[in-house]
Parts: C-alpha cells; structure tokens; sequence
C-alpha cells in the first residue's frame, strides 16, 4: 500500500515541477517586452553580450597607448595550462636601480579554460575579459596574440 502512495505522489510531483516549468516558459512567451533570444548573427552590429561574459582576455590601454601591468607573472604562475606567457625585461632608473618591465604579454587563447584566475590574482588589475567571442579560425597561429600594444608602456604612478 505504501509503494502505491509512493507512486502516485511521484507523478504527482512530476506534474507539478512541469507545470512551474511551463508557467515560466509562458510568461516569456506572453510578455513582448522580455527578450530572451538573441538572433545571431543577423544582430551581429548591435550585439552586447552580459557584464560578466568572459571573451578573450584583454589588456586595456589608456589614449597615451599606456597600461597597468607590471610584468609580475602572477598571472602566468596561476595559469592552469600555461596559456599565459610574461616575457619581462630590466631597464635602469635615474636613481641608478633595475627595474623590471613588460617586454611582451603572449596569450594563447587557443589554450584557454576561461577560469578567471588571471584577472583575479593579477595585483595592478591590468587585465580584463572583451566581449568579443567570434574567435573561429582556420590557423591556430592567430590565437597566439601580443596583448600589449607596440610602443606601449606603463601608467605612472602604477608599481
């Protein structure tokens, strides 16, 4: 007798995860002011992706082609994969001490799981995600990407 009561409560259980389900799918499809679908790729130009989408990592550059990153490697330490390769080199300052500073930022997005740790450990916040996600190619080689721009150097007053 209580399997039988058992059995039933499940359907009846089943019927009602449905219909909660269905009463959420009504509703979008009944109210026009909400859009859930985008339409890809006719909406290509005016596509915005959400705040916390993850694009490919991005190095932001100020007008005067300056940035934020020091040339540390914490985030290539963190790298789960190794995507991440931070190639520094040493200048001397007036004051007569060596200084290490970013020569090149090489980023393989090819290699990447998308895991944040790089934009969450770095100290100086010099890297971020982009929006952009169109990132199919038939030569693997242009998912090696330079983040820092040509000529670029770092922001004064970031150590």
């Amino acid at each position: 007798m209580k399997s039988i009561i058992k059995y039933f409560a499940d359907i009846f259980g089943g019927v009602r995860t449905l219909l909660v389900g269905m009463k959420i799918t009504g509703k979008y499809f009944f109210s026009p002011g909400q859009i859930v679908t985008q339409q890809y790729p006719e909406n290509r130009k005016k596509l915005v992706m959400f705040d916390r989408f993850k694009g490919e990592l991005i190095m932001p550059h100020n007008e005067n082609n300056e940035h934020k990153c020091t040339g540390c490697g914490i985030c290539e330490t963190n790298c789960p994969n190794g995507t991440i390769e931070v190639i520094p080199t040493r200048i001397e300052t007036e004051d007569g001490k060596k200084k290490r500073i970013l020569d090149t930022y090489v980023y393989r997005l090819g290699m990447c799981t998308f895991c944040a740790l790089c934009v969450k450990t770095c100290p100086s916040e010099a890297l971020a995600f982009g929006q952009d996600f169109e990132q199919a190619v038939f030569d693997r080689t242009q998912l090696t990407k330079i983040l820092n721009k040509p000529g670029s150097t770092i922001m004064k007053g970031v150590e």
